[in-house]
């Protein structure tokens, strides 16, 4: 894998998949749009993108792919943006709904209000190369991460990226920005190149 282009599926239900796939092929890798569990298979990692978790959670159930993800994220690089985050968390509140229980975090769903309260931040982060932009709408809030997790990104003292293993999560939506900083970080962890 370190000296071939990894090919990375985005989950194509619901939110912006074709921008995640755009920012995917700038970071250097062939995006992929899946809309079937049997498309997982050919795929070196995935991203769950923004949209309405309950909906997505319903598609999910609904054409048996909810298990065939549960598997992949236990083998493969999994980044949950947004609803994402929201999916792949251990448990998940306000209210609460099932997930794949995979990161070791507690998430609380709209916890910034509604899409009005949505909002653009530059903030500091442990990436290098300055403040990150991150475009929040209808954000969700990480409450809570266990000791594997790592914070790389905060908003208001909660984190709003983190690295668990294979896992990434961003209460944020990365492929509305310009800056690829996230998405090259992600396709380095698919790649299995050193995380930085």
């Amino acid at each position: 894998m370190a000296n071939s282009i990894p090919r990375i599926g985005v989950l194509a239900i619901q939110g912006d998949y074709a921008a995640h796939a755009t920012a995917l092929e700038e970071a250097g890798a062939t995006p992929s749009e899946i809309r079937k569990p049997e498309e997982l298979g050919a795929l070196d990692g995935l991203i769950l993108p923004g949209g309405e978790s309950t909906t997505m959670l319903k598609f999910l159930e609904k054409r048996h792919f909810f298990e065939a993800l549960k598997d992949f994220c236990a083998h493969k690089p999994v980044f949950g943006t947004c609803a994402g985050a929201i999916l792949l968390a251990r448990e998940v509140r306000n209210p609460a709904q099932r997930s794949l229980g995979v990161l070791d975090a507690i998430v609380e769903r709209n916890a910034y209000g509604r899409q009005i309260d949505s909002s653009i931040l530059h903030a500091e982060t442990a990436l290098p190369g300055g403040p990150l932009e991150m475009v929040f709408i209808r954000a969700p809030r990480i409450a809570a991460i266990g000791a594997g997790v790592e914070a790389l990104a905060w908003r208001e003292g909660f984190p709003a990226l983190v690295r668990q293993g294979n896992l990434m999560a961003a209460t944020f939506h990365p492929e509305l920005s310009a800056d690829r900083r996230v998405h090259h970080l992600f396709v380095g962890l698919v790649s299995g190149a050193p995380a930085r």
